[in-house]
């Protein structure tokens, strides 16, 4: 509305000291459903608004007004003359006011009051209807973080049940291991002692070299020992640098049947423990509290996380570019936790890709630990973009791949309790996760 026109009509009409009022704080200026026939200008002060429904005791706060607002401008120029709202001071205010039966002023120039009051009508009602979509906007905001903290919630409810029966899976998985590599070492310490060599480097290291690794140390130790291929792949798997000493070229079957014993139990021992720490996690579905309790490598925890997954990355081509990495303080459990579910999601989506691969980097850039994953899969859709990190959210149907949907929701919540963040882009070619987590420095601090 033209300034103008509306000082000329304040002057006008709410100027007089006979038409003004000054209210304290919580006097009662409307009653819902009692008469009113003023138009009230706020000069000064806070009122509020509050709306009644029939056969309801409670009120539901629907305005607030100040300075340079008009009151009662639904009742006083629809001629109902019935308050529709009860508003009371907040504070101490100063109200100008007009009834019915104000004359106009300056008839023949502007107009009767209807038409000189029209501007202000439009005015008020646009600002109203500001207000009523910034409240809409706001209340739609309320009821998404209420629909997600229910979703925590029954996720969580999910997880205490689910980490119940895996703690009892995991103490026996636990239990049995020790005592099945008891056994098995005491067997071969009694029937065959040369090989309890080859079970204890595998029981002691496991494998820690990558499947591209593999094939290069492979090739060399094809060519320099005249093995046939897949024996020395299996060499490069147990030694992974160096040369083979006697006792490896000797029986090298055997040898590396003896320390797949040794790497089995390895993984199994180191599958169990990581298991223990999966429950807690999953127990604390739902909660922002994390524990960061440990100062450790990235690229470790991302070895870990390859071991974990051998079986899932047989048929995969994994390529690790690990940078030299300040330490960060986080769980080793939990950053295993990210990367394991990250990377099985990727190997899950690429198994009908020709050459399936997965790259991974890692970098640091402005006090920020940067872990990049990508794959060769086929492209995620923007639609399932917007939607993977959702709880309950899930691509995989029927079967015992049915999904809960709870793998990246746990991921993006660990990663965004440690202060990071993690985002992803997908096309025909790739599919790529960046992971962002905040350095730990030398007085540990983050």
């Amino acid at each position: 509305m033209n300034q103008e026109k509306l000082q000329r009509l304040i002057g006008a009409y709410f100027s007089q000291p006979e038409r003004r009022v000054t209210l304290p704080a919580g006097e009662t200026l409307l009653e819902q459903g009692e008469d009113n026939d003023r138009l009230y200008y706020v000069c000064s002060g806070e009122l509020e608004g509050f709306y009644q429904e029939e056969n309801s005791e409670a009120q539901v706060k629907v305005f607030s007004a100040g300075e340079g607002a008009f009151i009662g401008v639904h009742s006083f120029f629809s001629e109902t003359l019935i308050a529709s709202s009860t508003v009371i001071t907040k504070t101490e205010t100063e109200l100008g006011w007009i009834d019915s039966k104000t004359t106009a002023i300056d008839l023949d120039r502007y107009g009767p009051l209807t038409a000189q009051f029209t501007p202000i009508i439009v005015n008020e009602l646009s600002r109203r209807q500001r207000r009523a979509m910034h409240e809409s906007i706001e209340k739609e905001k309320a009821l998404q973080k209420l629909y997600t903290a229910e979703q925590m919630t029954t996720l969580g409810q999910l997880a205490a049940g689910i980490a119940h029966e895996l703690n009892n899976a995991v103490g026996v998985l636990s239990s049995k291991t020790e005592r099945l590599q008891s056994i098995i070492l005491e067997l071969l310490e009694e029937i065959h002692p040369e090989a309890s060599s080859f079970v204890d480097q595998g029981l002691m290291f496991g494998q820690n070299i990558s499947s591209a690794e593999v094939r290069k140390r492979g090739r060399e130790l094809e060519v320099t020992y005249g093995i046939e291929r897949d024996t020395a792949r299996e060499l490069a798997r147990a030694v992974p640098e160096g040369e083979l000493s006697k006792y490896w070229l000797k029986s090298p079957e055997q040898a590396v049947r003896y320390w797949n014993i040794g790497r089995d139990l390895h993984d199994m021992r180191l599958a169990a423990r990581h298991s223990v720490g999966i429950v807690r996690s999953v127990k604390q579905l739902g909660r922002t509290d994390i524990d960061t309790d440990e100062v450790l490598d990235v690229n470790d925890s991302i070895n870990k996380a390859l071991v974990l997954l051998q079986s899932d990355l047989r048929r995969v081509s994994v390529h690790l570019s690990p940078a030299a990495m300040p330490m960060v303080r986080a769980s080793a459990t939990e950053l295993v936790q990210i990367w394991a579910n990250i990377i099985k999601n990727a190997s899950d989506a690429m198994k009908h890709t020709q050459e399936p691969e997965i790259e991974i980097s890692t970098r640091v850039s402005n006090r920020f630990v940067l872990v990049t994953i990508a794959n060769n899969g086929p492209e995620i859709d923007e639609a399932t973009r917007r939607k993977i990190f959702r709880p309950n959210f899930t691509t995989k149907k029927g079967g015992l791949s049915f999904g809960l949907g709870l793998g990246l929701a746990i991921v993006k919540r660990i990663i965004s309790g440690y202060g990071g963040s993690i985002a992803v882009k997908s096309n025909q070619e790739k599919t790529i996760f960046r992971i962002k987590l905040p350095v730990e420095d030398s007085h540990g601090k983050t």
